[in-house]
């Protein structure tokens, strides 16, 4: 990538990797939505980078982010996290993780798919507002008021306007990669894909 890429993603090595092959990338599957969710929850009050170091613990903690095994513990299993996983070490944000897979159920039942519950947002197709700078992108939308609302109404947590806007962003669902970043045009391509 060149020195065009999105000026969040410069500093480390791991956050570069992560916008150059995820970032903005549209993604339909329910189990990486699901981990994104939880994710965008933990990150909430830190820096993206801390959760990034933090993802392989996440993915150990949580069954690979399996929503169904995910569903069948409680805030029981919180300590035993905190002991045993490098995850980020608040126990609202690890209980977090069970209560947001019933209510992840919940919504696969009544919509078919946590896809299209979510998805429905952008109309199932990503959004591509053709950002000029990094000071062009917002920290919410409409998009990411109305999701958030709909999502704390049916029980989850740590899913408030700003982290769904970044969890829109981190699944596609708008392409907020700055026009001059080579990863804009692979993400607006994606969406025909």
């Amino acid at each position: 990538m060149t020195d065009t890429t999105c000026g969040w993603a410069m500093k480390h090595d791991n956050e570069r990797e992560y916008h150059d092959k995820e970032w903005g990338m549209p993604v339909y599957d329910d189990k990486v939505l699901f981990e994104f969710i939880c994710l965008e929850g933990a990150q909430a009050g830190l820096s993206w980078r801390t959760i990034l170091n933090k993802r392989e613990g996440y993915r150990a903690a949580f069954a690979n982010f399996e929503i169904q095994t995910l569903a069948q513990y409680d805030e029981d299993r919180v300590p035993y996290i905190i002991e045993n996983y490098d995850v980020v070490k608040h126990k609202g944000k690890i209980a977090s993780v069970f209560s947001n897979a019933r209510a992840a159920i919940e919504l696969q039942e009544e919509f078919g798919s946590l896809s299209a519950a979510l998805w429905q947002f952008v109309d199932g197709k990503p959004q591509q507002p053709k950002r000029q700078s990094m000071a062009d992108i917002p920290a919410v939308s409409e998009e990411s008021k109305a999701m958030s609302k709909f999502l704390k109404k049916r029980g989850f947590k740590f899913m408030g306007e700003t982290i769904c806007y970044a969890f829109m962003q981190a699944v596609g669902m708008v392409n907020d990669h700055v026009v001059d970043c080579p990863c804009f045009e692979k993400c607006y391509n994606a969406e025909s894909n």
